[in-house]
């Protein structure tokens, strides 16, 4: 791997070319921080999907162009003399040390759970009226969900063992097949979203990332359907004139590549 002296340089090369692009590129010299933010979130679920893929050479390529983004928003940040990449990068290393205090300070921890409560604890300390004041607005609702539980868990707001959420589980799929009976369309929804949220936070305790999870089963999926369409065009017959007797027989057929 490079050395520490060929990362840096490395580094004051991606800068320099920051520099350059930001002065003669058209394109790069109109961008504000409004337009760029759209394609930020589109690379870091590029990157995304390069992580749960387990392409490396992919997950380098994202990484880039998520680090081309940090160093395009701190170059903007230095035109209004607001900031710059360095205080880009202080200012991340103050708060690591800060939350640390079990390796910059004295405080004794004795596992991760104790690392993840002194991190909320700390965070209310430094002002943040609750523990969920920094879960973004507009995540997805499924991560929002799952961080959600992960605050709140920080400060003992928690279950204490699997079987105890499993349980909750059922009453929810009860309380929904309930709702069901009734057709209380709106009552039904707001139970469903009991049901998720509820397995959300089993697939917590079983360390389970529960975006991760359906996001492979998305996949996996979708690599099924494609098989079954790849079939159905060789045999020259549409998917809706076809039976699902018919399409099952593929589809156990992608099942078992």
């Amino acid at each position: 791997m490079n050395s520490r002296q060929d990362q840096l340089q490395a580094f004051d090369r991606l800068l320099t070319i920051m520099d350059e692009l930001r002065a003669q590129c058209p394109w790069d010299k109109k961008q504000t921080m409004e337009t760029l933010r759209h394609l930020t979130i589109e690379e870091t679920y590029e990157l995304g999907d390069a992580i749960l893929d387990n392409n490396l050479e992919e997950v380098k390529k994202e990484l880039g162009d998520v680090l081309l983004h940090i160093v395009f928003y701190s170059k903007i940040g230095s035109e209004t003399n607001d900031f710059d990449i360095a205080d880009v990068c202080n200012q991340i290393c103050e708060k690591l040390i800060s939350r640390h205090p079990h390796i910059y300070a004295d405080v004794d921890v004795e596992n991760e759970d104790d690392v993840k409560r002194n991190w909320e604890n700390l965070k209310l300390k430094e002002g943040n009226k609750s523990v969920l004041q920094g879960v973004p607005k507009s995540l997805p609702a499924l991560v929002k969900a799952n961080r959600i539980q992960e605050k709140v868990a920080g400060v003992g707001f928690d279950w204490e063992k699997p079987e105890q959420v499993w349980e909750k589980v059922q009453e929810e799929l009860q309380e929904f097949q309930q709702e069901i009976k009734l057709g209380n369309k709106d009552a039904m929804e707001s139970e469903f979203g009991d049901v998720m949220f509820s397995m959300v936070n089993y697939a917590r305790f079983l360390n389970i990332n529960p975006e991760n999870a359906l996001e492979r089963t998305n996949k996996k999926f979708s690599k099924r359907f494609q098989y079954l369409e790849e079939k159905a065009k060789s045999l020259n017959k549409p998917l809706k004139d076809m039976t699902l007797a018919e399409m099952d027989v593929f589809w156990e057929e992608a099942k078992k590549l």
